[in-house]
């Protein structure tokens, strides 16, 4: 407490010193004209503002962290009663709960860097920064690293977004979401350290396959939609689902994820777009969610070989594809969670069909294909779905009022009859459809190769760390207050997991 009332001590001279000064300045103006509190500058403001919401962040965690120390403390002992261990037991397993909260403790105390990881390979790039498989030297795991540029992110006005990715990812404990342990900045870049799934994603999984069966699709949309009802409960939207979002872990299962870096799209750079616009395709006169002949659009092998060919040049371009984004979000109508499910008909039109519903060569005639879906949402007849299947896509695919789970939530798409069969409950317990090819835990094959950037601007031990110089002392940015984070999990030995498994609901 000592050290608390030293700091406050010092806080309040120079501000004290500041009133008297401003009140000065008050009364030797003859005028009246009332400048005392313009004489504080803009500066100084927001350097108090920076300083009020560092404190404050501050205790929070540190109240957070008591709290989440006695919940683990008095679960465990409560576990221990139902099992009826021995006494010595029970205190052997208590005793290695404190020296983890020991460990946790001085986790908390340190200041990462990237300089505490050594980078092994590039998984990922894109316009705001990159993804690298890295090892963290302290305790020998495997991890995934997203490295991006806070200068692109507040050019781009991107900071928003990226505070609430690190939000989703330290809040919601899942099996379906990609698990973060660690989140820090340094004076260029923020940082998302995070669990490696070697298992790629789903996009290079349709790359590979071209179409899906309906039990594959069954499966990979029954996950993602409990990895976006866990996204919901926590009041979050998602609002860019695609095959790139998707990663499958070793096993096969899905976790959502954003780390892909194939960038969404700035729906506020597109012009506005409304339903009756004109659109560049001519070849398409589809009316509503009906089959339409193949002389009226692309026969469906020819539409499959272009969406191929530019698929990955899209995904990492800097306008990023559009293909999955609902149409109210394209209108800038406003909208809730029901658009993320727009995007889970999307695609599971691709993943039965061999391409998203609008592709189209530009992301803008796209945009006006999803806008005017009525004239464009169209099965080609050479694609043989189930009625129901077909009936899912539709109820997904439509406007907002209509549109499945936006009145009967989540469980009215769970109950539809395309997922009749499927154990909600214990789905991540059954086997995938598809296990990746995984050799060893450093594995990269399935994703892109990335050769190292020459240009010398990623140097430093994790591609572009800081390290412990000048940039590792430097002051807390005001615009990325209370971006660090660690999770509980990154002090649990391997394969010790199975000690605290109630932890994923407490955290």
């Amino acid at each position: 407490m000592s050290n608390t009332g030293g700091l406050f001590t010092g806080l309040q001279r120079p501000f004290s010193a500041r009133r008297k000064k401003t009140e000065d300045m008050g009364k030797a103006d003859a005028g009246g004209t009332g400048l005392g509190e313009q004489a504080i500058s803009e500066s100084t403001r927001q350097k108090v503002e920076a300083a009020k919401q560092y404190i404050e962040n501050m205790y929070r965690v540190k109240q957070e962290n008591i709290g989440n120390r006695y919940a683990r403390r008095s679960a465990l002992e409560k576990e221990l009663q139902l099992e009826g261990l021995p006494e010595s037991e029970k205190q052997q397993m208590l005793s290695n709960l404190e020296k983890q909260e020991s460990n946790f403790t001085r986790l908390q105390r340190q200041r990462m860097t990237a300089d505490d990881f050594d980078s092994l390979r590039i998984i990922g790039r894109g316009a705001f920064g990159e993804v690298r498989v890295v090892r963290e030297k302290l305790t020998g795991k495997v991890m995934a690293m997203k490295k991006l540029r806070k200068a692109e992110m507040l050019s781009r006005g991107q900071v928003a977004h990226v505070k609430a990715e690190r939000n989703v990812l330290a809040e919601v404990q899942n099996p379906y979401i990609v698990k973060l342990y660690y989140s820090f900045q340094d004076e260029e870049y923020l940082y998302l350290v995070m669990e490696y799934l070697a298992g790629g994603d789903v996009m290079m999984l349709l790359m590979r396959k071209d179409i899906f069966t309906e039990e594959e699709t069954r499966f990979y949309i029954a996950e993602t939609i409990l990895g976006l009802e866990s996204i919901h409960k926590a009041g979050y939207i998602h609002r860019d689902i695609k095959p790139d979002n998707l990663l499958l872990s070793r096993e096969g299962h899905v976790k959502l994820s954003d780390f892909g870096l194939c960038i969404s799209v700035d729906v506020h750079a597109l012009p506005t777009l409304a339903e009756g616009d004109e659109y560049n395709d001519t070849g398409s006169v589809a009316r509503g969610c009906v089959t339409m002949p193949s002389t009226s659009m692309r026969p469906q092998a020819e539409q499959l070989l272009q969406w191929q060919k530019n698929r990955r040049q899209l995904a990492f371009s800097t306008v990023g594809t559009p293909d999955y984004i609902a149409p109210e979000v394209l209108m800038k109508k406003g909208y809730g969670m029901e658009c993320d499910w727009w995007s889970v008909g999307a695609i599971m039109f691709e993943m039965l069909v061999g391409y998203p519903p609008f592709y189209s060569d530009e992301p803008l005639t796209t945009c006006r294909k999803i806008v005017n879906w009525r004239m464009f949402l169209a099965f080609p007849v050479e694609a043989r779905l189930s009625p129901a299947a077909r009936d899912l896509i539709c109820r997904l695919m439509c406007d907002v009022d209509d549109r499945i789970g936006t009145r009967g939530g989540v469980e009215e798409i769970k109950s539809h009859p395309f997922f009749y069969g499927i154990d909600w409950a214990n789905l991540y317990m059954k086997p995938a459809p598809y296990v990746p090819r995984v050799d060893h835990e450093l594995d990269t094959q399935n994703f892109e190769h990335f050769d190292e950037d020459k240009s010398g601007s990623q140097g430093g031990t994790a591609g572009g760390g800081s390290g412990r110089g000048k940039k590792w002392l430097a002051k807390a940015d005001p615009n990325f207050i209370g971006y660090t984070y660690k999770n509980w999990d990154a002090v649990t030995p391997p394969g010790m997991a199975w000690m605290f498994p109630w932890e994923v609901e407490m955290m």
